[in-house]
Protein backbone atom coordinates (compact mmCIF):
# COMPACT_ATOMS: atom_id res chain seq x y z
CA UNK A 1 0.00 0.00 0.00
CA UNK A 2 2.77 2.44 0.93
CA UNK A 3 5.98 2.72 -1.08
CA UNK A 4 7.84 4.61 1.64
CA UNK A 5 7.64 5.27 5.35
CA UNK A 6 7.13 8.93 4.50
CA UNK A 7 3.92 8.11 2.62
CA UNK A 8 2.68 6.11 5.57
CA UNK A 9 3.40 8.95 7.95
CA UNK A 10 1.60 11.42 5.71
CA UNK A 11 -1.37 9.05 5.42
CA UNK A 12 -1.83 8.84 9.19
CA UNK A 13 -0.70 12.39 10.05
CA UNK A 14 -4.23 13.86 10.26
CA UNK A 15 -5.27 11.14 12.72
CA UNK A 16 -2.21 11.72 14.88
CA UNK A 17 -2.78 15.49 14.70
CA UNK A 18 -6.32 15.04 16.00
CA UNK A 19 -5.00 12.91 18.86
CA UNK A 20 -2.53 15.60 19.89
CA UNK A 21 -5.04 18.45 19.56
CA UNK A 22 -7.50 16.66 21.83
CA UNK A 23 -4.78 15.88 24.36
CA UNK A 24 -4.01 19.60 24.60
CA UNK A 25 -7.67 20.23 25.42
CA UNK A 26 -7.37 18.21 28.64
CA UNK A 27 -5.67 19.06 31.94
CA UNK A 28 -3.01 20.01 32.66
CA UNK A 29 -2.80 21.89 29.32
CA UNK A 30 -6.42 23.09 29.39
CA UNK A 31 -6.67 24.49 25.85
CA UNK A 32 -10.25 23.26 25.97
CA UNK A 33 -11.48 25.11 22.87
CA UNK A 34 -9.24 22.86 20.76
CA UNK A 35 -11.67 19.99 21.36
CA UNK A 36 -14.31 21.79 19.29
CA UNK A 37 -12.07 21.42 16.23
CA UNK A 38 -9.77 18.57 17.27
CA UNK A 39 -11.66 15.83 15.41
CA UNK A 40 -11.75 17.68 12.11
CA UNK A 41 -8.40 16.40 10.68
CA UNK A 42 -9.38 12.81 11.52
CA UNK A 43 -12.92 13.02 10.13
CA UNK A 44 -11.90 14.78 6.92
CA UNK A 45 -9.16 12.24 6.24
CA UNK A 46 -11.66 9.35 6.33
CA UNK A 47 -13.78 10.30 3.34
CA UNK A 48 -11.55 8.95 0.60
CA UNK A 49 -10.57 5.75 2.39
CA UNK A 50 -11.78 2.17 2.48
CA UNK A 51 -13.52 0.79 5.55
CA UNK A 52 -10.40 -1.12 6.61
CA UNK A 53 -8.25 1.98 6.12
CA UNK A 54 -10.72 3.93 8.24
CA UNK A 55 -10.40 1.36 11.02
CA UNK A 56 -6.59 1.63 10.98
CA UNK A 57 -6.77 5.42 10.84
CA UNK A 58 -9.09 5.53 13.84
CA UNK A 59 -6.77 3.17 15.67
CA UNK A 60 -3.77 5.46 15.08
CA UNK A 61 -5.83 8.39 16.35
CA UNK A 62 -6.98 6.45 19.41
CA UNK A 63 -3.55 5.19 20.42
CA UNK A 64 -2.07 8.68 19.93
CA UNK A 65 -4.82 10.34 21.96
CA UNK A 66 -4.95 7.86 24.81
CA UNK A 67 -1.21 7.44 25.19
CA UNK A 68 -0.50 11.17 25.19
CA UNK A 69 -3.38 11.74 27.63
CA UNK A 70 -2.82 8.76 29.95
CA UNK A 71 0.95 8.19 29.81
CA UNK A 72 1.17 9.30 33.46
CA UNK A 73 -0.16 5.89 34.55
CA UNK A 74 3.42 4.67 34.14
CA UNK A 75 4.35 6.53 37.35
CA UNK A 76 2.32 4.15 39.55
CA UNK A 77 3.67 1.09 37.78
CA UNK A 78 7.28 2.25 37.72
CA UNK A 79 7.71 4.07 41.04
CA UNK A 80 5.45 1.98 43.26
CA UNK A 81 5.19 -1.26 41.31
CA UNK A 82 8.96 -1.58 40.93
CA UNK A 83 8.74 -2.21 37.20
CA UNK A 84 11.50 -0.70 35.00
CA UNK A 85 10.68 2.57 33.29
CA UNK A 86 10.62 1.16 29.74
CA UNK A 87 8.50 -1.80 30.79
CA UNK A 88 6.03 0.45 32.63
CA UNK A 89 5.60 2.60 29.52
CA UNK A 90 5.10 -0.58 27.50
CA UNK A 91 2.29 -1.65 29.85
CA UNK A 92 0.60 1.73 29.43
CA UNK A 93 1.03 1.42 25.67
CA UNK A 94 -0.68 -1.98 25.74
CA UNK A 95 -3.60 -0.42 27.61
CA UNK A 96 -3.79 2.29 24.95
CA UNK A 97 -3.75 -0.32 22.20
CA UNK A 98 -6.90 -1.76 23.76
CA UNK A 99 -8.51 1.66 24.24
CA UNK A 100 -7.58 2.54 20.66
CA UNK A 101 -10.04 -0.09 19.43
CA UNK A 102 -12.94 2.19 20.38
CA UNK A 103 -11.90 5.08 18.10
CA UNK A 104 -10.98 2.52 15.43
CA UNK A 105 -14.52 1.17 15.50
CA UNK A 106 -15.84 4.73 15.58
CA UNK A 107 -13.95 5.64 12.39
CA UNK A 108 -15.10 2.45 10.66
CA UNK A 109 -18.76 3.00 11.54
CA UNK A 110 -18.71 6.75 10.92
CA UNK A 111 -17.38 6.32 7.38
CA UNK A 112 -19.92 3.62 6.58
CA UNK A 113 -22.81 5.75 7.82
CA UNK A 114 -21.95 9.00 6.04
CA UNK A 115 -21.27 7.10 2.78
CA UNK A 116 -24.30 4.85 2.81
CA UNK A 117 -26.96 7.09 4.38
CA UNK A 118 -28.27 10.62 4.08
CA UNK A 119 -27.25 11.40 7.64
CA UNK A 120 -24.91 14.38 8.04
CA UNK A 121 -21.66 14.02 9.94
CA UNK A 122 -22.95 16.37 12.63
CA UNK A 123 -25.38 13.62 13.68
CA UNK A 124 -23.44 10.49 12.76
CA UNK A 125 -20.25 11.48 14.58
CA UNK A 126 -21.75 12.29 18.00
CA UNK A 127 -24.18 9.36 18.01
CA UNK A 128 -21.47 6.81 17.24
CA UNK A 129 -18.85 8.42 19.50
CA UNK A 130 -21.14 8.83 22.52
CA UNK A 131 -22.42 5.26 22.18
CA UNK A 132 -18.90 3.86 22.21
CA UNK A 133 -17.74 6.25 24.94
CA UNK A 134 -20.69 5.19 27.08
CA UNK A 135 -19.94 1.50 26.51
CA UNK A 136 -16.29 2.09 27.40
CA UNK A 137 -17.45 3.48 30.73
CA UNK A 138 -18.92 0.12 31.69
CA UNK A 139 -17.15 -2.61 29.69
CA UNK A 140 -14.63 -4.74 31.63
CA UNK A 141 -15.22 -2.88 34.94
CA UNK A 142 -15.34 0.44 33.08
CA UNK A 143 -12.76 3.07 32.22
CA UNK A 144 -14.42 6.45 31.51
CA UNK A 145 -11.16 8.41 31.90
CA UNK A 146 -10.55 10.89 29.04
CA UNK A 147 -14.17 11.06 27.93
CA UNK A 148 -14.19 14.04 25.56
CA UNK A 149 -16.68 16.05 27.62
CA UNK A 150 -14.22 16.25 30.52
CA UNK A 151 -12.01 18.57 28.50
CA UNK A 152 -14.70 21.27 28.91
CA UNK A 153 -14.71 21.48 32.71
CA UNK A 154 -13.78 25.18 32.55
CA UNK A 155 -16.44 26.04 29.92
CA UNK A 156 -19.10 26.54 32.59
CA UNK A 157 -21.80 28.18 30.47
CA UNK A 158 -21.91 25.18 28.11
CA UNK A 159 -21.59 22.29 30.56
CA UNK A 160 -24.50 23.21 32.88
CA UNK A 161 -26.74 21.04 30.70
CA UNK A 162 -24.92 18.04 32.19
CA UNK A 163 -27.53 18.06 34.98
CA UNK A 164 -29.87 16.70 32.28
CA UNK A 165 -27.66 14.76 29.87
CA UNK A 166 -24.70 13.84 32.06
CA UNK A 167 -21.12 14.13 30.83
CA UNK A 168 -22.01 12.36 27.58
CA UNK A 169 -24.22 15.22 26.47
CA UNK A 170 -21.16 17.47 26.46
CA UNK A 171 -19.24 14.93 24.39
CA UNK A 172 -22.19 14.91 21.99
CA UNK A 173 -22.07 18.69 21.51
CA UNK A 174 -18.32 18.69 20.93
CA UNK A 175 -18.54 15.93 18.31
CA UNK A 176 -21.54 17.55 16.65
CA UNK A 177 -19.67 20.83 16.12
CA UNK A 178 -16.71 18.95 14.65
CA UNK A 179 -19.10 17.04 12.41
CA UNK A 180 -20.81 20.25 11.23
CA UNK A 181 -17.49 21.67 10.03
CA UNK A 182 -16.78 18.41 8.21
CA UNK A 183 -20.20 18.56 6.51
CA UNK A 184 -19.47 22.09 5.30
CA UNK A 185 -16.01 21.19 3.96
CA UNK A 186 -17.16 17.98 2.26
CA UNK A 187 -20.39 19.23 0.73
CA UNK A 188 -18.95 19.75 -2.76
CA UNK A 189 -17.24 16.34 -2.74
CA UNK A 190 -20.43 14.67 -1.57
CA UNK A 191 -22.48 16.29 -4.32
CA UNK A 192 -19.90 15.26 -6.89
CA UNK A 193 -19.72 11.65 -5.72
CA UNK A 194 -23.34 11.39 -4.53
CA UNK A 195 -25.45 13.46 -6.98
CA UNK A 196 -28.66 12.75 -5.06
CA UNK A 197 -27.22 13.78 -1.70
CA UNK A 198 -29.92 15.90 0.02
CA UNK A 199 -28.27 19.18 0.98
CA UNK A 200 -31.38 20.02 2.94
CA UNK A 201 -30.60 17.29 5.49
CA UNK A 202 -27.29 18.93 6.35
CA UNK A 203 -28.95 22.36 6.47
CA UNK A 204 -31.65 21.19 8.84
CA UNK A 205 -29.02 19.46 10.96
CA UNK A 206 -26.96 22.64 11.11
CA UNK A 207 -29.97 24.68 12.20
CA UNK A 208 -30.81 22.07 14.85
CA UNK A 209 -27.25 22.15 16.14
CA UNK A 210 -27.31 25.94 16.27
CA UNK A 211 -30.50 25.86 18.31
CA UNK A 212 -29.03 23.20 20.62
CA UNK A 213 -25.94 25.33 21.26
CA UNK A 214 -28.02 28.45 21.88
CA UNK A 215 -30.30 26.50 24.22
CA UNK A 216 -27.30 25.05 26.08
CA UNK A 217 -25.72 28.48 26.52
CA UNK A 218 -29.03 29.99 27.59
CA UNK A 219 -29.66 27.19 30.06
CA UNK A 220 -26.11 27.50 31.36
CA UNK A 221 -26.43 31.25 31.86
CA UNK A 222 -29.68 30.74 33.77
CA UNK A 223 -28.22 28.00 35.97
CA UNK A 224 -25.07 30.00 36.71
CA UNK A 225 -27.21 32.97 37.77
CA UNK A 226 -29.35 30.96 40.17
CA UNK A 227 -29.11 31.09 43.94
CA UNK A 228 -29.79 27.57 45.15
CA UNK A 229 -28.07 27.76 48.53
CA UNK A 230 -29.68 25.53 51.13
CA UNK A 231 -27.65 26.45 54.18
CA UNK A 232 -23.87 26.42 54.56
CA UNK A 233 -21.15 25.06 56.80
CA UNK A 234 -17.47 25.62 57.43
CA UNK A 235 -14.91 22.99 56.49
CA UNK A 236 -11.16 22.48 56.71
CA UNK A 237 -9.40 20.04 54.40
CA UNK A 238 -6.15 18.59 55.72
CA UNK A 239 -3.68 17.76 52.95
CA UNK A 240 -1.07 15.66 54.73
CA UNK A 241 1.31 15.17 51.77
CA UNK A 242 2.48 11.81 53.10
CA UNK A 243 4.98 10.00 50.90
CA UNK A 244 3.39 6.89 49.45
CA UNK A 245 6.35 4.59 50.08
CA UNK A 246 6.48 5.59 53.78
CA UNK A 247 2.78 5.49 54.48
CA UNK A 248 2.58 1.95 55.82
CA UNK A 249 6.08 1.66 57.23
CA UNK A 250 5.81 0.99 61.00
CA UNK A 251 8.77 3.27 61.64
CA UNK A 252 6.86 6.24 60.23
CA UNK A 253 3.50 5.49 61.85
CA UNK A 254 3.90 8.00 64.67
CA UNK A 255 5.22 10.66 62.28
CA UNK A 256 2.21 10.29 59.98
CA UNK A 257 -0.24 10.54 62.88
CA UNK A 258 1.58 13.53 64.35
CA UNK A 259 1.35 15.34 61.00
CA UNK A 260 -2.42 14.87 60.80
CA UNK A 261 -2.91 15.65 64.49
CA UNK A 262 -0.88 18.87 64.33
CA UNK A 263 -2.53 20.09 61.13
CA UNK A 264 -6.00 19.28 62.49
CA UNK A 265 -5.36 21.19 65.73
CA UNK A 266 -4.32 24.22 63.68
CA UNK A 267 -7.40 23.82 61.50
CA UNK A 268 -9.60 23.66 64.61
CA UNK A 269 -8.49 27.17 65.61
CA UNK A 270 -10.86 28.52 62.94
CA UNK A 271 -13.74 26.46 64.45
CA UNK A 272 -14.76 24.49 61.35
CA UNK A 273 -17.79 22.25 61.63
CA UNK A 274 -16.15 19.51 59.58
CA UNK A 275 -12.50 18.50 59.18
CA UNK A 276 -11.62 16.09 56.39
CA UNK A 277 -8.56 13.89 55.90
CA UNK A 278 -7.81 12.05 52.64
CA UNK A 279 -8.27 8.44 51.57
CA UNK A 280 -6.58 5.87 53.85
CA UNK A 281 -5.07 8.75 55.84
CA UNK A 282 -4.39 6.78 58.99
CA UNK A 283 -1.55 4.20 58.91
CA UNK A 284 -3.37 1.57 60.96
CA UNK A 285 -6.58 -0.44 60.96
CA UNK A 286 -9.19 1.61 62.81
CA UNK A 287 -10.96 -0.32 65.58
CA UNK A 288 -8.51 -3.22 65.15
CA UNK A 289 -5.45 -1.38 66.46
CA UNK A 290 -6.99 -0.44 69.81
CA UNK A 291 -4.17 1.80 71.06
CA UNK A 292 -4.01 4.02 67.99
CA UNK A 293 -7.80 4.07 67.66
CA UNK A 294 -8.08 5.40 71.20
CA UNK A 295 -5.33 7.94 70.55
CA UNK A 296 -7.09 9.19 67.42
CA UNK A 297 -10.47 9.41 69.13
CA UNK A 298 -9.03 11.36 72.06
CA UNK A 299 -7.36 13.83 69.71
CA UNK A 300 -10.54 14.23 67.69
CA UNK A 301 -12.63 15.04 70.77
CA UNK A 302 -10.40 18.05 71.38
CA UNK A 303 -11.21 19.46 67.93
CA UNK A 304 -14.90 20.06 68.73
CA UNK A 305 -15.77 19.25 65.12
CA UNK A 306 -16.83 16.32 63.00
CA UNK A 307 -13.87 14.43 61.56
CA UNK A 308 -14.17 12.50 58.28
CA UNK A 309 -11.17 10.38 57.37
CA UNK A 310 -10.14 7.46 55.19
CA UNK A 311 -9.08 4.19 56.77
CA UNK A 312 -8.39 0.62 55.80
CA UNK A 313 -10.75 -1.59 57.81
CA UNK A 314 -10.59 -5.29 58.59
CA UNK A 315 -13.79 -7.00 57.47
CA UNK A 316 -12.71 -10.60 58.03
CA UNK A 317 -9.58 -12.56 58.80
CA UNK A 318 -9.08 -16.14 57.69
CA UNK A 319 -6.11 -18.46 58.05
CA UNK A 320 -5.00 -17.60 54.51
CA UNK A 321 -5.59 -13.85 54.33
CA UNK A 322 -7.14 -10.69 55.72
CA UNK A 323 -10.15 -9.24 53.89
CA UNK A 324 -10.06 -5.45 53.97
CA UNK A 325 -12.25 -2.53 52.96
CA UNK A 326 -11.18 0.92 51.83
CA UNK A 327 -13.49 2.99 54.00
CA UNK A 328 -14.57 6.49 54.97
CA UNK A 329 -15.37 7.03 58.65
CA UNK A 330 -17.08 9.96 60.39
CA UNK A 331 -16.62 10.78 64.07
CA UNK A 332 -19.02 13.29 65.62
CA UNK A 333 -17.66 16.00 67.97
CA UNK A 334 -17.94 13.61 70.93
CA UNK A 335 -15.72 11.04 69.20
CA UNK A 336 -18.52 8.61 68.38
CA UNK A 337 -18.35 6.73 65.06
CA UNK A 338 -21.59 7.78 63.32
CA UNK A 339 -20.95 6.80 59.69
CA UNK A 340 -19.02 4.21 57.76
CA UNK A 341 -18.87 3.80 54.01
CA UNK A 342 -16.97 1.01 52.28
CA UNK A 343 -15.67 1.74 48.79
CA UNK A 344 -17.83 -0.06 46.22
CA UNK A 345 -15.90 0.32 42.95
CA UNK A 346 -12.37 -0.91 43.56
CA UNK A 347 -9.45 0.02 41.31
CA UNK A 348 -8.56 -2.88 38.97
CA UNK A 349 -4.93 -3.99 39.37
CA UNK A 350 -4.64 -1.46 42.20
CA UNK A 351 -6.93 -2.96 44.83
CA UNK A 352 -7.86 -6.21 43.11
CA UNK A 353 -7.03 -8.21 39.99
CA UNK A 354 -9.97 -8.72 37.61
CA UNK A 355 -10.35 -12.15 36.01
CA UNK A 356 -7.92 -13.45 38.62
CA UNK A 357 -8.17 -17.08 37.54
CA UNK A 358 -7.00 -16.10 34.06
CA UNK A 359 -4.52 -13.47 35.24
CA UNK A 360 -3.11 -15.49 38.12
CA UNK A 361 0.43 -14.34 37.28
CA UNK A 362 -0.41 -10.67 37.98
CA UNK A 363 -0.40 -9.19 41.48
CA UNK A 364 -2.18 -6.03 42.50
CA UNK A 365 -0.17 -2.84 42.99
CA UNK A 366 -1.34 -2.33 46.59
CA UNK A 367 0.25 -5.25 48.38
CA UNK A 368 1.34 -6.32 51.79
CA UNK A 369 -1.57 -6.02 54.22
CA UNK A 370 -4.39 -8.03 52.67
CA UNK A 371 -6.98 -8.31 49.92
CA UNK A 372 -9.59 -5.63 49.35
CA UNK A 373 -13.28 -6.44 49.03
CA UNK A 374 -15.97 -4.03 47.80
CA UNK A 375 -18.71 -2.43 49.82
CA UNK A 376 -22.34 -2.93 48.92
CA UNK A 377 -24.31 0.07 50.22
CA UNK A 378 -24.64 3.64 48.90
CA UNK A 379 -24.93 4.98 52.42
CA UNK A 380 -24.98 8.71 53.19
CA UNK A 381 -23.83 10.47 56.34
CA UNK A 382 -26.05 12.71 58.43
CA UNK A 383 -24.71 15.64 60.43
CA UNK A 384 -26.14 18.62 62.30
CA UNK A 385 -25.65 20.77 59.20
CA UNK A 386 -26.45 18.44 56.28
CA UNK A 387 -26.23 15.05 54.65
CA UNK A 388 -23.56 13.87 52.23
CA UNK A 389 -22.22 10.92 50.29
CA UNK A 390 -18.54 10.00 50.11
CA UNK A 391 -16.77 8.87 46.96
CA UNK A 392 -13.38 7.28 47.50
CA UNK A 393 -10.69 7.88 44.87
CA UNK A 394 -11.60 6.24 41.55
CA UNK A 395 -15.35 6.31 42.31
CA UNK A 396 -15.74 10.00 41.46
CA UNK A 397 -15.14 9.26 37.76
CA UNK A 398 -18.28 7.09 37.51
CA UNK A 399 -21.34 9.33 37.09
CA UNK A 400 -23.77 6.42 37.34
CA UNK A 401 -22.32 5.41 40.69
CA UNK A 402 -22.24 8.92 42.16
CA UNK A 403 -25.87 9.75 41.36
CA UNK A 404 -27.06 6.71 43.35
CA UNK A 405 -26.01 8.45 46.58
CA UNK A 406 -28.42 11.33 45.95
CA UNK A 407 -31.58 9.86 44.42
CA UNK A 408 -33.26 10.31 47.80
CA UNK A 409 -31.74 13.67 48.64
CA UNK A 410 -28.53 15.09 50.04
CA UNK A 411 -26.78 18.41 50.48
CA UNK A 412 -23.17 17.96 49.34
CA UNK A 413 -20.60 15.34 48.41
CA UNK A 414 -17.11 14.53 49.59
CA UNK A 415 -14.46 12.80 47.55
CA UNK A 416 -11.28 11.64 49.25
CA UNK A 417 -8.31 10.31 47.34
CA UNK A 418 -4.61 9.59 47.39
CA UNK A 419 -3.17 10.81 44.09
CA UNK A 420 0.42 10.36 45.26
CA UNK A 421 0.42 7.39 42.88
CA UNK A 422 0.38 9.79 39.93
CA UNK A 423 3.39 11.89 40.90
CA UNK A 424 3.87 15.31 39.30
CA UNK A 425 1.95 14.45 36.14
CA UNK A 426 -1.34 15.48 34.56
CA UNK A 427 -3.10 12.66 36.45
CA UNK A 428 -4.11 14.59 39.59
CA UNK A 429 -5.45 17.49 37.52
CA UNK A 430 -7.49 15.24 35.24
CA UNK A 431 -8.89 13.44 38.29
CA UNK A 432 -9.85 16.74 39.90
CA UNK A 433 -11.53 18.01 36.71
CA UNK A 434 -13.93 15.07 36.66
CA UNK A 435 -15.35 16.12 40.02
CA UNK A 436 -16.59 19.34 38.40
CA UNK A 437 -19.08 17.30 36.36
CA UNK A 438 -20.30 15.29 39.34
CA UNK A 439 -21.08 18.62 41.05
CA UNK A 440 -23.09 19.86 38.06
CA UNK A 441 -24.83 16.57 37.26
CA UNK A 442 -26.19 16.30 40.80
CA UNK A 443 -26.15 20.00 41.83
CA UNK A 444 -24.10 19.14 44.86
CA UNK A 445 -21.02 21.06 45.96
CA UNK A 446 -17.91 18.89 46.14
CA UNK A 447 -15.32 18.87 48.89
CA UNK A 448 -12.18 17.08 47.72
CA UNK A 449 -9.47 15.93 50.13
CA UNK A 450 -6.33 14.53 48.49
CA UNK A 451 -3.19 13.31 50.24
CA UNK A 452 -0.81 15.17 47.94
CA UNK A 453 -3.36 17.33 46.09
CA UNK A 454 -5.24 18.56 44.29
CA UNK A 455 -7.59 19.25 47.23
CA UNK A 456 -10.34 21.76 46.65
CA UNK A 457 -13.88 23.07 46.82
CA UNK A 458 -16.31 23.06 43.89
CA UNK A 459 -19.75 24.66 44.08
CA UNK A 460 -22.92 23.10 42.66
CA UNK A 461 -22.47 25.00 39.39
CA UNK A 462 -19.01 23.56 38.85
CA UNK A 463 -17.04 26.65 39.88
CA UNK A 464 -13.72 25.78 41.51
CA UNK A 465 -13.76 28.13 44.50
CA UNK A 466 -10.53 26.92 46.12
CA UNK A 467 -7.75 24.45 45.35
CA UNK A 468 -4.28 23.48 46.51
CA UNK A 469 -1.02 22.90 44.66
CA UNK A 470 0.22 19.32 44.48
CA UNK A 471 2.79 17.98 46.95
CA UNK A 472 2.26 20.63 49.60
CA UNK A 473 1.37 20.07 53.25
CA UNK A 474 -1.38 22.48 54.19
CA UNK A 475 -4.86 23.23 55.47
CA UNK A 476 -7.55 24.45 53.09
CA UNK A 477 -10.40 26.18 54.94
CA UNK A 478 -13.64 27.20 53.28
CA UNK A 479 -17.39 27.63 53.44
CA UNK A 480 -19.57 25.19 51.53
CA UNK A 481 -22.95 26.40 50.27
CA UNK A 482 -25.15 23.33 50.21
CA UNK A 483 -27.67 22.51 47.47
CA UNK A 484 -30.55 20.06 47.90
CA UNK A 485 -31.68 20.19 44.25
CA UNK A 486 -32.77 16.86 42.77
CA UNK A 487 -31.72 17.04 39.12
CA UNK A 488 -33.09 15.23 36.10
CA UNK A 489 -29.80 13.37 35.79
CA UNK A 490 -29.78 12.32 39.44
CA UNK A 491 -33.36 11.08 39.18
CA UNK A 492 -33.24 9.35 35.78
CA UNK A 493 -29.56 8.73 35.06
CA UNK A 494 -28.11 8.30 31.57
CA UNK A 495 -31.36 8.59 29.59
CA UNK A 496 -29.57 10.73 27.00
CA UNK A 497 -26.87 8.10 26.49
CA UNK A 498 -29.45 5.34 26.12
CA UNK A 499 -31.26 7.41 23.49
CA UNK A 500 -27.97 7.69 21.59
CA UNK A 501 -27.57 3.94 21.91
CA UNK A 502 -31.08 3.34 20.50
CA UNK A 503 -30.45 5.69 17.56
CA UNK A 504 -27.11 3.98 16.97
CA UNK A 505 -28.72 0.52 16.86
CA UNK A 506 -31.43 1.74 14.46
CA UNK A 507 -28.81 3.21 12.14
CA UNK A 508 -26.62 0.11 12.20
CA UNK A 509 -29.58 -2.19 11.54
CA UNK A 510 -30.59 -0.14 8.51
CA UNK A 511 -27.16 0.28 6.96
CA UNK A 512 -25.00 -2.38 5.36
CA UNK A 513 -22.20 -1.48 7.74
CA UNK A 514 -19.99 -4.48 7.09
CA UNK A 515 -19.99 -4.34 3.27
Amino acid sequence: MFDTIKEKLIFYAPAAASGILLTLAFPAYDFYLLAWAGFIPLLLSLWGRTQNEAFRTGFVFGVTFFFSTLFWIYNSIHVFGGIPFAASLAIVFLLCLFLGLYPALFAYLFLAIIRKTKLPALLAAPVVWVTLEFLRSYALTGFPWASIGYSQYRFLSVIQVADITGIYGISFLVLAVNGAVVDFVLIKRKLREMPLYPVGYATVGLLALGLALIASLGYGTWRLGQTREHGSFSVSIVQGNIEQDKKWEPAFQKEVLDIYFDLSKKAAEASPQLIIWPETAIPFLFNYDAANTEKLTAMQQSLKAYLLFGSVMLRERTKEKALLTNSALLLDPSGKLVYKYDKIHLVPFGEYVPLQRMLFFIDKLVTGIGDYVPGESYVKAGTDFGGFGTMICYEIIFPGLVRKFFTKGGDFMVTMTNDAWFGRTAGPYQHFAMAVFRAIENRKPVVRAANTGVSGLIDSSGRITASTPVFTRQILPGVVKMDNTLTFYTKYGDIFSYLCLVVFVIIVLNVKIWR
